[in-house]
This record gives structure tokens, C-alpha cells and sequence, in this order.
């Protein structure tokens, strides 16, 4: 049987950024590998690319995070 159930970390801090006030983060995709969050998807600044990183960080503590953001 396969476990559907999102893990807890990576479901927090996709909440954090879908409610982020920057409509930009509200795009990008998190996902789960191991014990690594990946951020993906695309954002305008490097400014943004870091606030997400920042905003996934602070979600979820003890956890690798991998920015994978390109800046257009």
C-alpha cells in the first residue's frame, strides 16, 4: 500500500508560500527527496528566489533545503 499522505514539512511550507503576499511564490513547487525539500518553478528576481528559500527554511527546520528556482 502506498502512503498518500503528504509529509508534514514539505505540506507546511507549500502552505506558507501559496499564502505568501509575493504572487510569485505562490507558484513555485516543493517537493520532498528524503530528507531534502526541492523549491522549483521560476521567479523574476533573485531576491524572490532567496525569500523562498528563507520562507521554506523557517517551515521546516533540521531539513536540506534545495533551491532549484530559476530567475528569468
Amino acid at each position: 500500500m502506498i502512503d498518500t499522505l503528504e509529509p508534514q514539512s514539505s505540506m507546511q511550507a507549500r502552505n506558507r508560500l501559496h499564502e505568501s503576499p509575493i504572487t510569485e511564490l505562490r507558484d513555485l513547487e516543493i517537493v520532498e527527496d528524503g530528507e531534502c525539500l526541492c523549491i522549483s518553478g521560476r521567479v523574476r528576481s533573485f531576491y524572490h528566489k532567496q525569500l523562498a528559500q528563507e520562507t521554506v527554511r523557517q517551515t521546516a527546520p533540521g531539513w536540506t533545503v534545495v533551491n532549484r528556482v530559476a530567475v528569468d
